[in-house]
């Protein structure tokens, strides 16, 4: 079954408003509220160590990267 013809938004805030990045930013903002919250509950020895955590999941990741490549660096 054929679907109807979208019809083009009539002004630009609505064009805004139907925009997929507008709309993904609506979807996420609560879930990035919420891992905000979390964060400021933790304490600072936690969180230090998840800041160390994810340095060494950056190195890992670049030391593939690099590995891959054949050990050329950017």
């Amino acid at each position: 079954m054929a679907q109807p013809p979208r019809r083009r938004p009539s002004s630009r805030a609505e064009r805004l408003r139907a925009h997929p990045a507008v709309r993904a930013a609506r979807r996420t903002w609560p879930l990035l509220l919420e891992a905000k919250r979390r964060w400021d509950r933790l304490t600072p020895d936690q969180q230090q160590r998840y800041l160390r955590m994810a340095r060494d999941y950056g190195q890992r990741g670049r030391d593939a990267l690099s590995s891959r490549r054949g050990g050329r660096r950017r």
